[in-house]
């Protein structure tokens, strides 16, 4: 199996005419940009770089641009311990199908047009995630993470990192986080499985209309806003709980948090709606009357 390998100091480009299956991208500060293309050639473009060189490697389908002192394992845990100032703009474009690593250490990272699987890991800085129909999985210590028109299943885990998903359509959202925020704006084609686990965080979930779940959420101290008629709020003092279903009930959604708030909120009706939903009304606006628990 042949290697080639290259070391970057400085600005530059790099083309690879043979196949790019996998992709494992290493940073520190910067910004790393990877995009899908329907194109069978993997384009590679150093824009900005300073302290130690990327080594660029390419094996037996798989590439990868990172620090030599930077890997994978324990990546989350990794120090600078010689203490360089490094930083680097890394673009680049592969086939659409191929399997994506991104580890950024205080540098912001965006995937954008991947069908193969996506795996992203983020000391500090944020992510973005566009347009992916592979699954999905993202680790950061304080990174937060933004994750549009998003078709994969989603497996977040965070410390103090924020997750927002916007037109999310995936079957499946796992989220896991001590203190970060979530919000999660759902458009799925079917039903989905949404669980949701924050300690301290707040965690806001906009639904379609008509939506079709089955709903549990639960906070121990925090508030409750509820926008669905269809379903019951209980506890008036301490723990609250919003249990119910929304339409037939094929989806599960599922949010736990001990302090922060939870809230349940309903997607305006698109022109094919009737007017009629499971959301609360009112009679002379046709506006959503949120009920709230202090």
């Amino acid at each position: 199996m042949s290697k080639s390998e290259w070391s970057v100091a400085e600005p530059g480009k790099l083309d690879f005419d043979t196949p790019v299956s996998d992709l494992h991208v290493r940073i520190v500060n910067g910004t790393v940009n990877v995009v899908g293309t329907d194109e069978g050639s993997t384009r590679l473009e150093v824009t900005e770089i300073e302290g130690p060189p990327l080594i660029v490697t390419h094996e037996g389908g798989t590439l990868t641009v990172a620090y030599e002192d930077l890997p994978w394992k324990g990546f989350l845990k990794w120090l600078d311990r010689k203490g360089w100032r490094r930083s680097a703009v890394v673009s680049l474009a592969v086939p659409a199908d191929t399997r994506v690593e991104v580890g950024v250490v205080g540098a912001a990272a965006v995937v954008s047009g991947i069908t193969g699987t996506s795996v992203v890991k983020g000391v500090t800085g944020d992510t973005t995630l566009v347009a992916l129909s592979g699954e999905v999985r993202a680790d950061t210590v304080s990174g937060n993470l933004e994750a549009q028109a998003v078709t994969g299943n989603l497996r977040f885990n965070s410390v103090s990192g924020d997750l927002t998903v916007v037109e999310g359509s995936g079957s499946a959202v796992r989220a896991d986080s001590v203190s970060g925020s979530m919000i999660i704006d759902l458009d799925p084609d079917g039903p989905t499985d949404v669980r949701l686990t924050s300690v301290s965080g707040e965690i806001a979930i906009r639904l379609p209309h008509p939506a079709d779940a089955e709903v549990e959420a639960n906070t121990a101290s925090g508030t409750i806003s509820n926008a669905f008629d269809g379903l019951r709020v209980h506890g008036q003092w301490g723990a609250h709980k919003i249990t119910g279903r929304l339409g037939a009930g094929t989806g599960k959604l599922r949010a736990t948090t001990v302090s922060g708030s939870i809230a349940l909120l309903r997607r305006p009706p698109t022109e094919d709606d009737d007017g009629t939903s499971d959301g609360a009304t009112d009679d002379t606006t046709g506006g959503t009357t949120e009920k709230k628990v202090l």
